[in-house]
């Protein structure tokens, strides 16, 4: 009894030297316990013994060079399997779950460590000597259990401290750097960085929610709602710690949420092996450096949102003003093609517009669209505006279509007039999530502020319309005849101008009926349409009269148009009629004046109603030149 007092006396003594080593040296547990095996072996012959430190409810391993590995995790043992041997004793025989591992076949006895109501501290395996057992088993044994328990709650409480310096260092050393940048890769960066750095040999993975402003170089992966996990998916909408244990990816994944004040931008994800037991302090140091870095994208993200939002009001009053300069539709469609190149970055853009309902694709949008592929995509937002007007934002449009496409993002916005879609703009990417929320609303307000104008603009070209054609024959007006005539002999090298009086017609409407009269003029209108097709134009001069102006003919030229002109017409009417017509052509030689033209034509109409009627005459240029 009294060898094991003064046993107890050496121990307690080498105790209190570890105690000092602890709070001076001791970095770690398994240094502790390295030298805690020096004095069991030295006071009591014991040469081989394992500490299994608790931890989540489990029993693992300390080892004596280094902390808890990967490897110690998996050998670990949980604690309500081996719970039930102690029987209310704090020294007992190694039960079979323990003797069936490996690593533990040789150990005999176990000892407890853990302060009553409490959670245990671990426990002590080793391979007993008649002298261990003999002391262990003696009151003095009993104090050396005491004793052990009370340091080891110390040394721990004292590498928790130790711990938490550590962590907090570096995430003051962090946050510093957060609150100095706003640079959202350099946030990133240290990130990952500091948890690699607690982790070196798992796997990290940043999992961010889509965001325009964010065009980093970091490798992170984008959250989708359709193919995470459901723990993953849970961290992200609850903003809590979430472990699952993947069967099927063969590990545990940790999911930490990185948050703001304001909204969860994210994940960070931890993947370890299945056995791999995270601690509290480690799973409390991921949470905060997660916390710390949503704090710091979010401020990033409002700084960048602020300056994007001016950059975007810039954008929608320079459009808006540019739009409102009275500008026509191509001019205007182009120079909005030109804005969401520069706001969006697309890969292709599309304009189109109703007519006579159907869409067409206009001069403004890429060539991607007047092609096969492309129609896919028309077609598809064609078939949305069936329905609503609600804009189309889609980040993966492969799941949509059946077959491989090539452009995964989509934003289509309707334009429209009077609450009536009109038309529609589309811009694509390849890269699926290229275009983030922010980008799709900006897009609404851009279409939304251009909408009017192009309202506008079409409803001033309609009005045009409306002023330079004749309401029955749809034959352009005197008016723009005249605005057409002087520019051409401005700027063309040569021209005709056919002066037409349908013969007899008074005789028509008295015969018939005006409105009879009014059909003729019709059918002679669409004729004379038909025969000079886009080499010129046709207007309707007044009353029976009608005129062609084609630039850029000869003389040959024009005598053949006036002569088919004159031979088609009572062919092509009913009741049957006739014309009479004055022809005058010029040329570089020649160039009259704008009023002589018509002077000139009128006179040779009136030579061609004396001379018979039903033919033409032309004026002859050289008569003048030579008088």
């Amino acid at each position: 009894m009294t060898d094991h007092l003064q046993t107890l006396k050496y121990i307690k003594s080498d105790v209190l030297s570890l105690w000092v080593s602890s709070n001076e040296e001791l970095a770690s547990f398994s240094e502790y316990f390295l030298l805690l095996k020096q004095c069991l072996k030295k006071h009591l012959n014991i040469s081989n013994a394992i500490f299994l430190s608790y931890e989540e409810n489990h029993l693992a391993p300390v080892e004596e060079a280094t902390a808890i590995t990967i490897e110690t995790r998996q050998k670990s043992v949980p604690w309500p399997m081996i719970e039930p041997s102690f029987y209310q004793q704090k020294v007992v025989g190694i039960p079979s779950i323990l003797n069936e591992n490996e690593s533990y076949k040789d150990m005999t006895d176990m000892v407890l460590f853990q302060i009553e109501n409490k959670d245990p501290f671990g426990i002590l395996l080793v391979e007993a000597t008649d002298l261990w057992t003999d002391f262990i088993h003696s009151d003095a044994g009993e104090s050396f259990v005491e004793i052990i328990t009370k340091t080891i709650k110390m040394i721990n409480e004292n590498l928790e401290v130790k711990l938490n310096e550590d962590q907090y260092r570096k995430l003051y050393n962090m946050t510093d750097l957060f609150h100095s940048t706003m640079d959202i890769d350099l946030i990133l960066e240290n990130v990952l960085k500091n948890i690699k750095d607690n982790f070196p040999e798992f796997n990290v993975e940043l999992i961010l929610s889509n965001d325009q402003d964010r065009h980093t170089t970091i490798d992170i992966k984008l959250f989708d709602y359709l193919s995470e996990r459901p723990a993953t998916i849970e961290a992200f909408v609850s903003g809590e710690l979430t472990i699952e244990l993947a069967n099927d990816l063969n590990c545990r994944l940790l999911n930490v949420p990185i948050k703001g004040r304001q909204a969860i931008y994210g994940i960070l994800q931890v993947n370890a092996p299945m056995t791999y037991i995270f601690s509290s302090s480690e799973k409390d140091f991921v949470c905060m450096l997660a916390q710390a870095s949503g704090n710091a994208l979010e401020n990033a993200k409002l700084y960048h949102q602020s300056h994007r939002l001016v950059r975007d009001l810039q954008l929608i009053n320079e459009t808006s003003h540019r739009l409102n300069m009275r500008i026509d539709i191509s001019e205007m469609l182009l120079f909005l093609q030109k804005q969401l190149m520069k706001s969006f970055q697309p890969m292709e853009v599309c304009f189109a517009f109703k007519n006579k309902n159907k869409f067409e694709i206009t001069g403004a949008s890429t060539s991607f669209f007047k092609t096969d592929e492309g129609s896919v995509y028309v077609k598809h937002v064609e078939q949305h505006f069936e329905n609503t007007i609600d804009p189309l934002f889609i980040a993966d449009f492969s799941r949509l279509a059946s077959n491989d496409i090539e452009y995964r993002s989509v934003m289509a916005i309707p334009i429209l007039m009077e609450e009536t879609i009109n038309g529609f703009s589309i811009v694509l990417h390849k890269e699926p999530y290229f275009f983030s929320f922010d980008s799709f609303k900006l897009m609404q307000s851009l279409i939304h502020h251009s909408s009017l104008a192009i309202a506008n603009s079409i409803l001033r070209d309609q009005l045009q319309e409306m002023v330079d054609r004749d309401h029955l024959t749809k034959l352009f007006a005197r008016n723009y005849l005249d605005r057409y005539v002087e520019k051409s002999l401005d700027k063309d090298d040569s021209g005709m101008f056919l002066l037409i009086d349908i013969d007899n017609f008074k005789r028509v409407n008295d015969t018939y009926g005006h409105q009879i009269g009014d059909r003729v003029l019709v059918q002679i209108a669409k004729q004379l349409r038909k025969t000079v097709g886009s080499k010129g134009i046709c207007a309707r001069w007044g009353g029976e009269e009608m005129s062609i102006y084609v630039p850029n003919i000869d003389e040959n030229e024009a005598i053949q148009l006036a002569t088919d002109i004159v031979e088609v017409i009572p062919m092509e009417t009913d009741p049957q009629v006739t014309i009479s017509a004055g022809l005058i052509t010029w040329n570089q030689k020649y160039r009259p004046a704008f009023q002589s033209v018509f002077l000139h034509a009128d006179n040779a109409l009136y030579e061609a109603k004396n001379s018979g009627k039903n033919q033409f005459c032309m004026h002859d240029h050289t008569l003048q030149t030579n008088s």
